[in-house]
């Protein structure tokens, strides 16, 4: 189930997204979708890095009945990166959603030997959406 805090003036159906996290897990997801001045304050505060960035992750700590964790996505680079590579909000938001969840999971594709990029490419083949975030940051490095 997911606890969603709008903080946004923009409605978001996110019928999709409760299908996403009842796959990943039985536990309560908080999804916080803000703005770019926000996430960039949430950035800088705990990461260290003064700018917005599209999504954030913070797992709870493990106790009985705690939810999973919290996902923070800008919406302001939801509608921007959704324009840029041609598809609708609403994916980009499911991909930016997915990549939240399987860090609240414990996957870290920094570190790891492309398992959470295995199970995101599948997850995004599932649902039927664009191209995975990992996928489409190794595209931009290369």
């Amino acid at each position: 189930m997911i606890e969603l805090d709008n903080r946004t003036d923009k409605p978001y159906n996110i019928d999709l997204l409760e299908k996403i996290s009842e796959v990943l897990s039985d536990r309560e997801i908080e999804l916080i979708l803000t703005d770019n001045d926000e996430i960039a304050h949430i950035n800088r505060d705990f990461r260290g890095i003064d700018k917005p960035t599209d999504v954030l992750s913070f797992p709870s700590d493990p106790f009985p009945n705690a939810p999973l964790g919290s996902i923070i996505i800008s919406i302001d680079k939801v509608e921007e990166i959704a324009q840029s590579l041609g598809h609708s909000n609403d994916d980009e938001l499911s991909l930016l959603f997915i990549h939240g969840m399987l860090h609240l999971l414990g996957m870290d594709h920094e570190v790891d030997n492309g398992e959470m990029r295995l199970r995101e490419g599948e997850l995004v083949e599932q649902f039927h959406l664009p191209k995975s975030l990992i996928v489409r940051t190794e595209e931009t490095v290369s």
